[in-house]
């Protein structure tokens, strides 16, 4: 439009008012568009991808109780590969059997053997209680952008100024928001999943339940929702068992989740980036749950 590009966003809420507006409207248009197709084609099964699916707010408005969503976690070229891999393993093989992504955990192997004492779940989950910041390090680093308990910080999520606290030990800007990790056999006492059965790879920012909003105001967005990645033992046993114990402690069956990096930084893969993000942050401590290490 004419004398677009002369517009000047002058302060904070202008700029978010516009970005508001454009999340309404690509989400609006992409929702009708995928909704149509289903309609016409009478195809229940959806795969999204790229890195436009990536929008969390936007996915969960996708959703329809009649259609099979899948979305892929990896959206850069490393996911583009995977399904190339799989594609020409089908092709060759002739093998039909369909095997749904369990997860995705499928950096590198890295040797360590970690200084500190020694901690178990119920330990961990008292210092969460008691208001620490914490970083866990374990196995492979997850595919793709989420940290879902392998690269994480973790946290309480009942503390009114969680997500302030967090943002000025990661030097993040105050707005940035958090995610939440649940067990899975307790999402619905939390969550609005419209349907979904699991969301394992964070790709949803559901409705947090109104009467839950208040117990868990860390990782409660402004608008009611919060990103949240499900967890089963099966799925990551330490993050679960973690997890378990909280809940056991507090009734809370879910943590603050983020990703293990200060702002600025990427995710953290070896245990010398572990350790080097550790000690110029003011995170309270560092958590091996492999080799029961608390540093």
């Amino acid at each position: 439009r004419e004398g677009y590009l002369d517009y000047e966003f002058t302060d904070f809420q202008s700029k978010a008012d516009f970005a508001y507006a454009l999340q309404t409207a690509t989400q609006n248009h992409v929702k009708r568009y995928i909704h149509s197709m289903v309609d016409k084609t009478g195809i229940k099964n959806v795969v999204l991808a790229g890195g436009y699916f990536l929008n969390c707010v936007a996915n969960y408005e996708y959703l329809r109780d009649d259609i099979e969503f899948y979305i892929e976690p990896v959206s850069s070229d490393a996911g583009t590969s995977m399904g190339a891999a799989k594609y020409l393993h089908h092709t060759l093989t002739k093998d039909k059997t369909i095997r749904p992504q369990k997860h995705i955990y499928l950096g590198l192997k890295h040797k360590y053997e970690p200084e500190g004492n020694t901690a178990c779940y119920n330990g961990v989950a008292k210092l969460l209680d008691a208001g620490n910041i914490i970083a866990m390090y374990q196995g492979r680093s997850e595919a793709g952008p989420r940290a879902l308990g392998n690269r994480s910080i973790i946290f309480d999520p009942r503390r009114v100024d969680g997500k302030d606290y967090v943002n000025k030990v990661k030097g993040r800007e105050w707005y940035r928001p958090f995610a939440g990790t649940v067990l899975l056999e307790h999402v619905h006492e939390y969550f609005d999943m419209k349907g979904l059965k699991e969301s394992p790879f964070m790709m949803y920012a559901v409705n947090v339940l109104e009467n839950k909003r208040d117990i868990i105001p860390a990782i409660t967005h402004v608008d009611g929702t919060c990103r949240i990645q499900t967890v089963t033992e099966e799925q990551n046993p330490h993050y679960y068992n973690l997890i378990n114990a909280f809940y056991k402690q507090t009734g809370i069956p879910i943590l603050f989740n983020t990703s293990f990096n200060l702002a600025g930084d990427c995710i953290v893969e070896t245990y010398e980036d572990a350790v080097n993000a550790y000690n110029k942050s003011d995170i309270d401590y560092l958590y091996f749950p492999e080799f029961s290490i608390l540093r």
